[in-house]
């Protein structure tokens, strides 16, 4: 298969969308080297990149082909480097902890002393009564636990970044630290467009959440079935692929009757009776069930799934 196609959910071929980003990555100093690269099965395949001067810059890719990966990792990259989650868990200094601005140039700090409350920086415009409640619901927190750690400046007080809220466009604005602690990389993404980054945010969302629910509550999730999935060749050579190695792959239905978009698929190990389960989300189905199966083999090879 030529690799030069249009990938479904994509808004760019992948040369051209690969091109574009190693060039803005070069036109700002970074040199990315391609580390390792795994290709276990037919249909899956996996990158690791760095920055050359800084190996602690660096990202993963998975596709179904080696152009498809090296884009996921290329716009892994910048989706870290553009929402400052490669230096979320560093202390800046005081040089940028003084700064007009230690994260970004919209962000509000919210001062505060020994006497002053959450509810109080709520009216001042932090987050709003709702959210106050989702985060403080014992009402034991004070506004010195939601200081920016980046900066640890207590002076300016609690670092927060304007979000939309997008069913009135309302702008509220979320505590640095919360961001951090709660959600690290949750909802980051990057596209050839705003909707496909879009598209892959909320995606990451719904799978993630669908996944933390069916562990917590035990669900038992219903098979997809034979005939659905021989509908997909490529994929099902991949899953193929696995069980002649030896493998038990199990695909299911991860949607919770029929409300998100997120496929399972689970690895079983008779070597050592271990499990993994991967989950992929998408609006459409084909895409789901690729980011489910890469996802399962990001980075190992078949010798490296017990």
């Amino acid at each position: 298969m030529h690799e030069h196609y249009q990938l479904l959910g994509k808004d760019e071929r992948l040369d051209a969308s690969i091109a574009r980003m190693q060039q803005g990555l070069q036109a700002i100093g970074f040199q990315i080297e391609e580390r390792s690269w795994l290709n276990p099965i037919e249909g899956v395949w996996s990158v690791h990149i760095r920055d050359r001067d800084c190996p602690l810059l660096f990202t993963n890719g998975k596709g179904r082909s080696k152009l498809a990966a090296l884009a996921s990792a290329l716009g892994e990259f910048f989706e870290r480097l553009s929402c400052n989650y490669f230096f979320a868990d560093y202390y800046l200094g005081k040089t940028i902890a003084n700064a007009p601005f230690v994260h970004y140039p919209q962000e509000r700090w919210f001062a505060f002393d020994k006497q002053t409350t959450l509810n109080e920086l709520v009216e001042q415009g932090l987050l709003n009564d709702d959210l106050l409640a989702l985060y403080d619901r014992d009402q034991h927190s004070s506004p010195s636990q939601w200081l920016d750690t980046n900066s640890g400046t207590l002076e300016r007080g609690i670092c927060a970044l304007p979000f939309v809220r997008q069913d009135n466009q309302a702008t509220v604005y979320f505590p640095v630290n919360i961001i951090g602690n709660l959600y690290v990389s949750n909802g980051m993404s990057a596209g050839n467009s705003l909707m496909e980054a879009r598209v892959q945010a909320l995606s990451e969302i719904f799978e993630r959440w669908v996944k933390f629910k069916i562990i917590a509550e035990a669900i038992c999730l219903p098979d997809i079935p034979n005939t659905v999935l021989q509908r997909y060749p490529t994929l099902i050579a991949g899953i193929e692929a696995l069980r002649v190695a030896g493998y038990g792959i199990v695909v299911k239905d991860a949607s919770l009757g029929g409300r998100y978009p997120v496929i399972s698929v689970t690895l079983l190990n008779p070597q050592d009776q271990g499990c993994y389960a991967s989950f992929g989300a998408h609006p459409r189905f084909e895409v789901a069930l690729e980011r489910a199966l890469t996802e399962l083999l990001q980075g190992r090879g078949l010798d490296a799934l017990g």
